[in-house]
């Protein structure tokens, strides 16, 4: 059975800082692209980061570039992300999202990042 999990959100003031973690299970984790999105309340869900099967590529939506770290750990099959000078703009549900010859979703972990 496949599973994405987040953890790692909660409440944090602004400038501070969460590291998001997204636990996978169920499938050939270093086969797959990881990427985190995000939804706030009221908008689509967007993309954030992505990171490649190996690990050695990275990219950013422009709005956290700088500020977001995106990794991999592929022994623990686990992705992260770090997230510091936290903006009430950050907040959201975050989400996993494992893609390759098939998409995967996470649950979503809640992100509010108070000003």
């Amino acid at each position: 059975q496949v599973q994405l999990v987040e953890s790692g959100g909660g409440v944090v003031q602004a400038g501070g800082s969460l590291r998001l973690s997204c636990a996978a299970s169920g499938f050939t984790f270093s086969s797959y692209a990881m990427k985190w999105y995000r939804q706030a309340p009221g908008r689509e869900r967007e993309w954030v980061a992505s990171i490649s099967s190996a690990g050695t590529g990275t990219d950013y939506t422009k709005s956290v570039k700088g500020r977001f770290l995106i990794s991999r750990d592929n022994v623990k099959d686990t992705v992260y992300l770090q997230m510091n000078t936290l903006k009430p703009e950050d907040t959201a549900v975050y989400y996993c999202c494992a893609t390759g010859t098939y998409t995967y979703w996470g649950q979503g972990t809640q992100v509010t990042v108070s000003s």
